[in-house]
């Protein structure tokens, strides 16, 4: 199964897709489910819609199975400590899914005062890489995640 991960992992980068995406399945739900768990999402934690739909969609596409090979899940990609973190019982819950990882999101908005490249950076790479270099971290993904992000964050 990790070799197959691996191969998969392999295929989603030669593809350009984020290395961070790895498809379980290809069940990407509706554009309107979307918008409505992004809405909700974004009226609850404060953070603009656009940007959360920026960051699922870099995540996972919009597939509520992704997972990575990391072992990131659902929507948002959330880690298993994240999503103990925040109380979820089913990361793949496409409700709770974004509820934590905009949850998240807003707490990386605080924590680095309302700087959207930091917080998406710390998203993607950790909040202790990106206070580590004091900024974006050099790790070539991180880089053309956050960009990919903000570039949809714009055009949202």
């Amino acid at each position: 199964m990790n070799r197959l991960l691996g191969i998969l992992g392999l295929i989603a980068l030669l593809c350009g897709c984020s290395s961070s995406y790895l498809p379980y399945s290809s069940g990407a739900l509706d554009p309107g489910t979307i918008d409505m768990l992004v809405t909700d999402a974004s009226a609850a934690n404060g953070v603009p819609a656009g940007l959360i739909r920026a960051v699922l969609m870099a995540e996972s596409a919009g597939n509520p199975s992704a997972i990575s090979v990391a072992g990131a899940q659902g929507l948002m990609q959330l880690m298993p400590g994240t999503s103990a973190g925040c109380g979820i019982a089913n990361a793949f819950d496409p409700a709770q899914n974004v509820a934590c990882g905009t949850g998240y999101l807003h707490s990386l908005l605080r924590r680095y005062h309302e700087n959207v490249t930091l917080a998406v950076a710390a998203y993607n790479a950790g909040p202790g890489a990106v206070d580590r270099y004091h900024g974006v971290p050099p790790y070539p993904e991180t880089r053309v995640y956050v960009a990919r992000v903000l570039n949809a964050y714009r055009s949202y």
